[in-house]
C-alpha cells in the first residue's frame, strides 16, 4: 500500500510538471503584484488552509502574500460539539461570506489572487473567485480538476471556482481525493490533493523568487539558522515580517474611508 501510494505521488509529479507555462504565468502575475508594492491574496476553506499556510509563512517562503484563513471555516481540531467540522461545512457554502470577508481589504486591480478548493463546488471559494474578479484582481484557481469536472456546484446557478478563474491549474489528484484502494475495503484512502497542491505551490514559489531576484528586488526568505547562521536568520525573519506588515498596512489605509463617522 505504501508503494501504491508512492507509485501514485509520481504521477502527480508528472501532472505538474505538464503545468509548467501555467505555472510560469502565475508567477509572472504574482511578480507584478508583488514589484508594484502590492500583494498577492491567498484563500482556502476547509483542508485547503493548507495550502495559503504553505505559500506564506514558513522556511523557504517570502513576504508578498496575503493568508485569509477564516477559523470558522478551517478549524478542524474539534472534529464536533462546539467549533466542529459540521459547522464549519455549513458556513462554507453561505453566500455572502465571502464578500464580508473582502470588505475588510482595500482591493486594487493590481492584486492577484490565488483561490484553492479542491472540488471547486463550495460557495464561498467560488464567491471569493467572483468578488476578486469584480475588483478587477486577476485569479488564479488551483483545483482538482478530475474531481471538480464531475462534481455538482452548491451554488443555485451550478457555476464553479473555475468560471471565476483567469487562469486553472490542477492538482492531478483522482476523483474523490483518495488514491489508494485497499483489497478488502470498498473506499479508497490517502488523499492526493494536498501533495499536488503542495508542489504547485512551491512550484510557483520557486519562479517567483527566480522573477523578483532577476528585477532586483531578491526576497526576504525565511531561512533557518543553521543554513545561514542565526544572526543572519534573525535579521531575515524581521525584516520578513516587518515587509509584510507594510505591504499589509496599505491594505487597511483606504478601507471604509467613505464611512466612517466624524465628531
Amino acid at each position: 500500500m505504501i508503494n501504491s501510494y508512492l507509485e501514485k505521488c509520481r504521477q502527480l509529479i508528472d501532472t505538474v510538471e505538464r503545468q509548467t507555462t501555467q505555472l510560469q504565468q502565475a508567477a509572472q502575475w504574482f511578480a507584478d503584484t508583488i514589484l508594484a508594492g502590492r500583494m498577492v491574496h491567498v484563500f482556502g476553506s476547509g483542508h485547503s488552509r493548507i495550502m495559503v499556510e504553505e505559500m506564506w509563512p514558513r522556511y523557504g517562503s517570502f513576504p508578498g502574500f496575503n493568508p485569509i484563513v477564516e477559523l470558522s471555516l478551517t478549524f478542524h481540531n474539534l472534529v464536533v460539539g462546539a467549533n466542529g467540522q459540521r459547522q464549519a461545512m455549513f458556513l462554507e457554502n453561505v453566500s455572502g461570506l465571502a464578500e464580508r470577508i473582502l470588505r475588510n481589504y482595500d482591493l486594487s486591480d493590481q492584486d492577484t489572487a490565488l483561490v484553492i478548493s479542491s472540488s471547486g463546488c463550495n460557495v464561498v471559494p467560488i464567491e471569493m473567485a467572483e468578488e476578486f474578479q469584480k475588483r478587477g484582481v486577476k485569479v488564479v484557481a488551483l483545483i482538482t480538476k478530475e474531481h471538480s469536472d464531475p462534481s455538482t456546484s452548491k451554488r443555485k446557478d451550478g457555476l464553479k471556482l473555475s468560471d471565476f478563474a483567469d487562469l486553472i491549474l490542477d492538482t492531478g489528484a483522482p476523483v474523490g481525493d483518495a488514491m489508494v484502494s485497499v483489497p478488502g475495503l470498498d473506499t479508497p484512502v490517502a488523499p492526493g490533493s494536498t501533495v499536488g497542491g503542495a508542489l504547485i505551490i512551491n512550484s510557483i514559489k520557486a519562479e517567483l523568487a527566480r522573477l523578483l531576484t532577476e528585477a532586483g528586488h531578491p526576497p526576504k526568505v525565511l531561512t533557518a539558522g543553521v543554513v545561514v547562521g542565526s544572526e543572519r536568520a534573525t535579521e531575515l525573519f524581521e525584516a520578513a515580517y516587518d515587509e509584510h506588515a507594510h505591504r499589509l498596512a496599505n491594505l487597511y489605509a483606504q478601507v471604509g474611508k467613505s464611512t466612517l463617522v466624524r465628531g
